[in-house]
């Protein structure tokens, strides 16, 4: 009998696809977003040290969040890392959406982090 893969695994696949192309400078970082079913978590990296640079998710206390798994959130996480990311010094960005749709919280994470001034 076939079994398919699991959801996980292709988005896994998919994600590392991806990143053959995506790359975050120290001038130019990777936004990069993972997604889990009560969370979601956004960093800017830096791939060619190996180094995050900044972070923010809905497991930050400074949100004060009350649902941590809806759009309001995602769009919350997406405004507090672009914060961070201009007071670091940080205005242009790379987005990789780590092999989810363009949809939902991803693409309200997004759009708030670009409405709070991230060019990507």
């Amino acid at each position: 009998m076939i079994t398919k893969p699991d959801r996980n695994a292709v988005r896994k696949r998919r994600h590392y696809r991806v990143r053959k192309q995506v790359h975050g400078t120290a001038e130019r970082p990777r936004l990069n977003v993972f997604r889990s079913n009560k969370h979601i978590y956004a960093q800017l990296i830096d791939d060619a040290a190996g180094k995050t640079l900044v972070s923010a998710s809905t497991v930050d206390k400074e949100l004060n969040l009350d649902a941590t798994s809806n759009v309001e959130a995602a769009k919350k996480v997406g405004e507090l890392i672009a914060k961070r990311a201009q007071d670091k010094g940080y205005k242009s960005v790379v987005f990789d959406r780590g092999g989810y749709l363009y949809h939902g919280r991803v693409q309200a994470l997004a759009e708030a982090a670009r409405e709070a001034g991230l060019e990507f």
